[in-house]
């Protein structure tokens, strides 16, 4: 039978603390790095499983991470939440979903009764008419950390990591003014979203740059959906003044306009431009195949993990703000300058 080796065998094989075995184990900040290798070597070839249990009870680490989404199903979620995974597994880390359903109520009954003491952290993206900042304090109050990301709130100082929206969408409007478009729409998300504000001004931006007036009749708010957007389009068009071209918020906002101008046999990316923003696969279905910003998905997932372990590991640990780059993606949906 092979002999089981426990932790004190293993500081005491290395001349160290037992506590400092311990706090190399969970990859506590504290420990040197040279420490923690022979430690991590040496467990390694004596094949010394530690036990999770007692090490959670023994550090108030449980190795689990909550995260808090509105929707699993969006392709946009999906892969924030496949780098979240795998920066976690990476690290040692489980992940645990909530899901709000883009629903307050939900999320604030949620939080509130989330037992934080099966968790070391979490890392929530609100739900788009979270308002009230109260069931996020309280969580902070107690000492959860806390990381956000793409729906953030406004007024909180907490670490947070998004994509670049005012970048996207000036990046998007301004595409759309180079190939020729001069009254361009926006179909927005909801005004309490801080990336509906955000791509809004990114929009604004670029029609001020451009010399270009702003129509406040040619910006609509309302939901996420493919059916926002076919029914924000039959808007536009039942105003006198028309646009030529659309930039939406998302991309099944922007299928939803190519579905509506179709439906007014209308030619998208001929006499009339659409862009969105993700490049979801319905992107590359729907036909003209649509023109739109990439956001840098898994990695939002990656880094905002990587930035809440580095919040547990160290309760002293900075709140930051990341933006990271969207990129764009250009297909049929926006005519070329040279067709203009």
């Amino acid at each position: 039978m092979k002999q089981q080796y426990g932790i004190k065998d293993i500081a005491k094989m290395l001349n160290i603390s037992v506590s400092t075995v311990s706090r190399a184990l969970r990859d506590a900040y504290d420990v040197n790095p040279e420490t923690r290798k022979k430690v991590l070597e040496l467990t390694e070839k004596l094949n010394f499983k530690p036990n999770k249990n007692a090490a959670a009870l023994a550090s108030g680490s449980t190795k689990n991470i909550g995260v808090v989404i509105p929707f699993i199903t969006n392709y946009y979620f999906s892969t924030v939440i496949s780098g979240i995974q795998e920066e976690a597994y990476k690290q040692g880390y489980n992940i645990i979903l909530f899901v709000t359903n883009d629903d307050l109520d939900r999320e604030k009954k949620l939080l509130r009764n989330i037992a934080t003491t099966s968790l070391d952290g979490l890392l929530i993206s609100i739900s788009s008419n979270s308002d009230t900042q109260d069931h996020f304090e309280q969580l902070m109050e107690q000492g959860v950390p806390m990381v956000f990301f793409d729906r953030v709130p406004h007024h909180i100082h907490v670490s947070k990591i998004m994509q670049s929206d005012f970048d996207g969408a000036y990046m998007a409007t301004n595409h759309l003014i180079e190939n020729g478009y001069q009254k361009i729409a926006h179909i927005a998300g909801p005004k309490e979203l801080n990336f509906t504000e955000e791509r809004m001004k990114g929009y604004l931006a670029a029609l001020e740059n451009a010399n270009l007036p702003r129509n406040d009749d040619h910006i609509i708010f309302s939901g996420f959906s493919q059916v926002d957007g076919y029914t924000d389009t039959l808007t536009l068009f039942s105003l006198e003044e028309k646009p030529d071209a659309i930039f939406a918020v998302n991309d099944r906002k922007a299928v939803g306009a190519i579905q509506a101008l179709k439906a007014k046999h209308i030619q998208v990316g001929v006499e009339f431009g659409v862009i969105g923003f993700t490049n979801d696969p319905i992107a590359t279905v729907i036909e003209p195949n649509l023109t739109t910003v990439e956001e840098p998905a898994f990695e939002i997932g990656q880094q905002s993990c990587n930035l809440l372990i580095k919040h547990i590991k160290n309760k002293n640990h900075e709140p930051h703000d990341i933006l990271l780059p969207g990129k764009l993606i250009i297909r049929q949906s926006v005519r070329s300058s040279q067709d203009a």
